[in-house]
């Protein structure tokens, strides 16, 4: 896998963002708002020439490496000047792959579930931690699958709900460190998400969001931001966004569009 490290030659002009998962959907979303209000980003991901362009496009620093790899990360992070350390970690690199019942899984996508959604983010968050200071902020990207089981949907199910877990036992032990810890939890977003989760098929992912309008990336961005941005004695522990034709991951309004 091609690595690199971009933009840290520069000091950051502003209090710094770091998001995982920035190559598409919620992640990029993320980036390109934070640096429209005023942040110092850091984007990340596995895929280099997207990351490569946000660097151009965008002004950021960016780093490629695979959240999945132990290793990887711990190397890239440690790269990082002193002055790039995050003031808010944004956990966002996750995905679905499959929708079929449990006893019909596929190993491999049961791995790369756990491996990005659970894994990936205790990985960059336990080299990033020892590093941050009181007042930074973490902000894990949930999702209503860490609310509500599904059929179809266990292993992502369980990644998510892990996820939730994670989110409040990391709160309570950073808490003597003055370190802040939420998540946002979004119902139907229309990103890749689908496409990942159906291995390309488009049909499929399209049919995901037939009858109604599905929140986009940028509407979560925007929570996102708005958790980010608080006064530092407030903490927003969790923000649960769905589309308005949305009232759980089973009741979807398909007229409604």
């Amino acid at each position: 896998m091609e690595t690199f490290s971009q933009g840290f030659d520069r000091a950051p002009s502003g209090r710094v963002l770091f998001v995982t998962g920035a190559t598409s959907g919620i992640g990029e979303a993320t980036a390109r708002m934070a640096v429209a209000d005023g942040w110092s980003v850091v984007v990340t991901g596995r895929r280099a020439d997207r990351v490569a362009a946000l660097v151009e496009s965008l002004g950021v620093a960016g780093l490629v490496f695979d959240v999945r790899d132990r290793e990887a990360t711990a190397a890239a992070l440690a790269t990082v000047p002193e002055a790039w350390v995050p003031d808010v970690l944004v956990n966002n690199a996750g995905l679905a792959v499959g929708l079929g019942p449990v006893d019909a899984g596929v190993y491999e996508d049961w791995d790369r579930m756990v491996d990005t959604n659970v894994k990936g983010l205790l990985n960059v968050s336990r080299e990033w931690l020892p590093r941050m200071k009181a007042g930074a902020r973490v902000i894990n990207v949930g999702s209503v699958a860490g609310k509500q089981a599904y059929p179809g949907g266990a292993v992502y199910n369980a990644s998510k709900f892990a996820v939730e877990g994670l989110t409040q036992a990391m709160r309570m032990d950073l808490l003597p460190r003055g370190i802040q810890v939420g998540q946002v939890s979004p119902g139907a977003v229309e990103t890749e998400f689908s496409n990942v989760r159906f291995k390309g098929d488009d049909a499929a992912a399209d049919a995901v969001y037939d009858g109604f309008e599905p929140l986009r990336a940028a509407d979560v961005a925007d929570a996102i931001l708005y958790m980010a941005s608080r006064p530092a004695h407030v903490c927003i522990h969790d923000v649960w966004i769905m589309p308005a034709a949305q009232a759980s991951a089973y009741h979807l309004n398909r007229a409604s569009k």
